[in-house]
């Protein structure tokens, strides 16, 4: 039997009507920026497997660094314990987090650090004797699958069977230049009658919004705002941390800092399952006590996995790397040649980039998950890349080792599909 025949009978695969998609393509390997496919096919991986293998697939850089720490120490508990994979890579996160970043607690996946961060924001108030429980968010956000992150997750695709149960959150437009005295006059109605814990958001990028990018100077309006009535911030970073917005954080770009951060997907150049939640020591003073009740009570089995920390370290020496540092300009510097070319196309309604996040929508209606964007999905593979279309959103997240020959390839395909829309 087949990889693909043999999948059907046990596994259940993640946003996924399997009644409407029943077919699996099954991947046997990969490398670079290319997949491999049980039929002998090839796929550029032109969303770098959801922004995680920013530095390729199997990256020997990573993998023989990984395969040593093997052999020395595989995994321990890490309450009570410590290791020095964890240290290392603590110290080198440090330097490169915004400057007022200098705690890092430690989780497993992109939605349990937002919700790490969440927990933080409620419990800092908690601690000091405050009831504060409202958090803010904007429409149309995506923070994960579990339910805090949820609770903040704007995009009821996913979370409608769900919505009685969550957190209490009052939504806020994304600031655009031409609203944001109208949504600091919001959150001056919503201070006046919530008791506002914290504030969750994705800076400059909504990713699951499709590729959404909003105003600089509108964020750190709201943030300045929530600086002055103690409010947590709490920056989810899953998707634009490590170099895809062309710094290594989006928040670099924000003269207020947040309080928290999240961070997954790149950390580990895709080859391991890690997150962290990091804060400010304000953040952490708050649950340093005499008093046992106030500690932060959250803990996963492989927090701090000592295979996936030695992945980490080896992943921001890259990224720091003179090389990946040029190739990122690289990528840059071609989609905004490509943008140049496509953005007057009749077929395009309108363009967006930042860093090596490129997208366009189509200027056309169509469901999120339906029928036309299943046509594009297939028509990419079929011609060798692997694009995931969010309904009439066609967007590149391209790995920073991607060649020009690569990416031409990319924006032919783009190009091509054009003309079937």
């Amino acid at each position: 039997m087949t990889l693909k025949a043999r999948d059907k009978k046990h596994l259940w695969h993640p946003l996924t009507q399997h009644k409407l998609h029943p077919e699996t393509i099954a991947i046997t390997k990969a490398n670079g920026c290319v997949l491999y496919d049980e039929d002998g096919n090839e796929y550029i991986d032109a969303i770098a497997s959801w922004y995680t293998c920013m530095y390729g697939h199997c990256n020997e850089y990573i993998t023989s660094r990984v395969a040593s720490q093997m052999q020395q120490l595989d995994q321990v508990v890490f309450s009570g314990f410590t290791h020095e994979p964890a240290i290392k890579l603590s110290e080198a996160l440090i330097k490169i987090l915004p400057d007022n970043q200098n705690k890092i607690f430690f989780s497993d996946n992109g939605s349990t650090s937002v919700e790490i961060g969440i927990k933080m924001a409620l419990q800092f108030h908690f601690n000091k004797g405050e009831k504060r429980n409202t958090l803010i968010a904007f429409e149309d956000g995506f923070h994960g699958d579990t339910f805090g992150a949820m609770s903040v997750s704007g995009l009821s695709i996913y979370n409608g069977p769900f919505k009685d149960f969550f957190l209490e959150v009052k939504r806020i437009p994304t600031p655009n230049g031409e609203n944001n005295e109208a949504i600091l006059n919001t959150l001056n109605t919503i201070v006046e009658t919530d008791n506002v814990a914290g504030f969750v958001y994705e800076p400059l990028v909504q990713g699951a919004a499709a590729m959404k990018m909003y105003d600089l100077e509108g964020l750190n309006t709201i943030l300045e705002f929530c600086k002055k009535h103690n409010i947590i911030t709490v920056a989810d970073e899953v998707m634009t941390g490590f170099g895809k917005t062309g710094k290594y954080f989006a928040s670099d770009y924000i003269d207020t800092k947040p309080d928290i951060m999240c961070l997954s997907k790149a950390l580990t150049g895709g080859l391991l399952p890690m997150a962290l939640t990091t804060c400010s020591e304000d953040i952490y003073n708050a649950f340093y006590s005499d008093d046992i009740k106030k500690g932060l009570f959250h803990g996963h089995t492989y927090s701090a996995n000592p295979l996936a920390c030695t992945a980490a370290l080896a992943s921001i020496e890259l990224l720091q790397s003179e090389a990946i540092q040029q190739n990122i300009k690289t990528v840059i510097a071609s989609h905004k040649t490509f943008n140049e070319r496509i953005k007057t196309h009749p077929k395009v309604k309108s363009t967006r980039q930042t860093g090596v996040i490129f997208a366009l929508d189509l200027n056309i209606e169509m469901k999120r998950y339906g029928n036309l964007r299943d046509k594009l999905f297939k028509f990419f593979l079929d011609h060798g890349v692997f694009l995931r279309p969010l309904g009439n959103t066609i967007y590149i997240q391209a790995p920073y080792t991607m060649t020009k020959k690569q990416l031409q390839k990319i924006y032919q395909v783009i190009e091509d599909v054009l003309e079937i829309v």
